[in-house]
């Protein structure tokens, strides 16, 4: 493992509004993955799917614990994470 791999917490919005958390290493791959319908069973069925937030980290298990945190907020506090994620993007 190189020491500059980075790994990803994301959270991906279907067109129902279903929300999605994961890990991975390569967000758009992972985002593609989803989209073919190889992704998470949840949302094979939710297609097309487009990436709101994510996270970046060092380290497999940083992410890991951090998705944890994610999927245990409720949806309101979601839509927050993507919302200010949304604002310091523009």
């Amino acid at each position: 493992m190189s020491p500059s791999t980075k790994y990803f917490v994301y959270i991906l919005q279907a067109t129902d509004s279903f929300l999605y958390t994961g890990t991975t290493k390569n967000l758009e791959e992972r985002l593609e993955r989803h989209n073919r319908g190889r992704g998470g069973k949840f949302t094979k069925g939710r297609r097309p799917l487009k990436l709101v937030y994510f996270e970046e980290f060092n380290n497999l298990r940083s992410a890991m614990q951090r998705e944890i945190q994610v999927k245990k907020l409720s949806r309101s506090r979601k839509q927050e994470l993507i919302d200010k994620f949304e604002n310091s993007q523009k």
